[in-house]
């Protein structure tokens, strides 16, 4: 029995709509779900959005609303993004939920019982928009003389009393955590990044605020507020029953994957092991932390007016041509820039041309000239083997390897040049020609194909889920074989039955005000 497998994303912070990004991150998360699914495991996917802070109480303030006001409106959104993108989320998670106070106290319970929190005075530098926390050698100087923070976000001096969590106390102990398992945050570039932060020296951090009461009551001092970024990542944890010993924390935590945007990876790879050891609690098998997707090269804002609302690219191109071009047009890990041009360029050459046109043109050719089915009777050639093996090799064995690094562009690459194998195949074979003079290797070579579609589309489904399940329904393939396990199987082998090909995966048009 394989083990299970908890990956979470980042939760979304809900003061506006959805954007671009915030698909990319859920899309990501749940190929990585539905692939793990497929490899026979026990997945547990949990998203959400995160609703406190100054900056979600500020933000009701200028709409003239209450925070809860707000946060059930935004919430509804992030929500409704993730079911309209077929994201498969076992838990969405909300950190208004009572539940998710209690888990966030019986944290700071835990933490304050090891001697970890205390109560002083914070005097520094704080970044609304960020909601951090910066010391002096991070700022910049902004064009009117304004401090900036790293993220080029406004910072404001601010001096309240506060309760301090002793993160000073776990430097030494985060910088061994780094050296003895590298693997704790991917890619490389983003560990080097905290590497080089924790060294510089840890302070303690301030984890209460009075100013404002939107949040989690600081237990047995509720003048005070929670510091957003513990509330905010107790969800995790929230999601399986802490502080209960449930059956689902016992099976699941510590989490596989936290699948978040590198602007958060100090907040889970500095702060949150450092509240993990504090609390008693294993840490996180892994952090990612994925990159920016770029509009023609420039970072989304407002401020530019060139946010994109995802749900319309999927409603004017579809759902599943979308989630394909996000995973295969940039490297994960690293940013890349998306175009409305390059989502039409790859998905008509590489789905409609390429891997609908081949599925399409044999499943019609059965169809139409071997009364829907037949059972290949003729041997086996040598052209034959090569193809399937080349297939299981791209299908099996180069796309799971890669995906289980999160390496998707390397792993569609792979199931790409096994898609352009079965094309010039049939180009080679010619099943037309042979329909006249010989039916019998006709026969063969489209089974040896029909085998090849079922393992492409079998092996691409966590990204093309619904195109996937078209293409297998049409070649009557058992819900049962439609996982990695079934790949061994030879198909090509058995009785062939086709019904009602149609399209998955049509061309499409680039929308006339965009054409250049």
């Amino acid at each position: 029995m394989a083990d299970p497998y908890y990956l979470t994303t980042a939760i979304s912070y809900p003061n506006g709509p959805p954007h671009i990004g915030h698909a990319y991150e859920a899309i990501a998360a749940d190929v990585m779900a539905r692939f793990q699914r497929l490899r026979g495991r026990e997945v547990r996917f949990q998203t959400g959005t995160d609703e406190h802070g100054l900056k979600m109480a500020q933000k009701a303030r200028d709409l003239g609303k209450t925070p809860r006001e707000l946060a059930d409106e935004m919430s509804a959104l992030f929500k409704d993004m993730c079911d309209r993108l077929n994201v498969s989320y076992d838990r969405f998670i909300r950190t208004s939920e009572a539940v998710h106070h209690e888990a966030s106290q019986a944290l700071w319970r835990a933490m304050e019982a090891n001697g970890d929190l205390y109560l002083d005075r914070y005097e520094g530098w704080y970044s609304v928009r960020d909601e951090a926390y910066y010391d002096e050698s991070e700022l910049s100087d902004g064009e009117g003389g304004e401090k900036l923070s790293p993220q080029g976000t406004p910072v404001e001096w601010t001096v309240e009393e506060s309760w301090f969590f002793r993160l000073s106390a776990y430097q030494d102990r985060l910088l061994e955590l780094y050296r003895t398992n590298p693997g704790f945050i991917e890619p490389e570039s983003r560990r080097n990044e905290v590497l080089r932060f924790v060294e510089g020296g840890l302070r303690d951090l301030s984890v209460s605020r009075t100013s404002f009461d939107w949040g989690v009551k600081v237990p047995g001092n509720e003048e005070h507020v929670m510091y957003v970024w513990v509330d905010a990542l107790t969800n995790y944890l929230t999601g399986l029953g802490y502080p209960k010993q449930t059956p689902e924390m016992a099976k699941f935590w510590p989490a596989d994957l936290h699948l978040i945007g590198k602007d958060i990876v100090r907040f889970h790879t500095v702060y949150w092991p450092a509240f993990l050891w504090s609390a008693g609690l294993e840490l996180p098998k892994q952090v990612y932390g994925h990159g920016f997707l770029l509009n023609r090269g420039q970072k989304e804002s407002k401020s530019l007016g060139n946010v994109t609302d995802p749900l319309e690219l999927a409603e004017r191109y579809g759902v599943d041509v979308l989630r394909y071009f996000f995973l295969r047009e940039v490297t994960f890990g690293s940013d890349g820039s998306w175009s409305q041009e390059a989502i039409v360029l790859r998905a008509n050459s590489e789905l409609a041309n390429s891997f609908g046109n081949l599925a399409q043109r044999v499943m019609s050719f059965i169809a139409k000239n071997c009364d829907g089915g037949f059972t290949a009777a003729a041997p086996v050639e040598p052209a034959d083997s090569e193809l399937r093996a080349k297939v299981l090799q791209a299908c099996a064995k180069e796309l799971p390897e890669a995906f289980e690094k999160l390496s998707f562009t390397a792993g569609l690459e792979g199931w790409m040049q096994a898609v352009f194998a079965c094309n010039a195949y049939i180009d080679e074979q010619a099943p037309w020609t042979l329909r006249k003079t010989d039916p019998a290797r006709m026969e063969r070579v489209l089974a040896t194909l029909c085998g090849c579609i079922r393992d492409l589309a079998v092996a691409v489904s966590p990204v093309t889920p619904a195109a996937s399940a078209k293409i297998l329904d049409a070649l009557c393939v058992p819900a049962d074989k439609r996982d990695y396990a079934a790949l061994a199987d030879d198909p090509a082998l058995g009785a062939i039955r086709i019904e009602n090909p149609t399209p998955a995966f049509p061309r499409l048009e680039l929308p006339a005000e965009e054409a250049v």
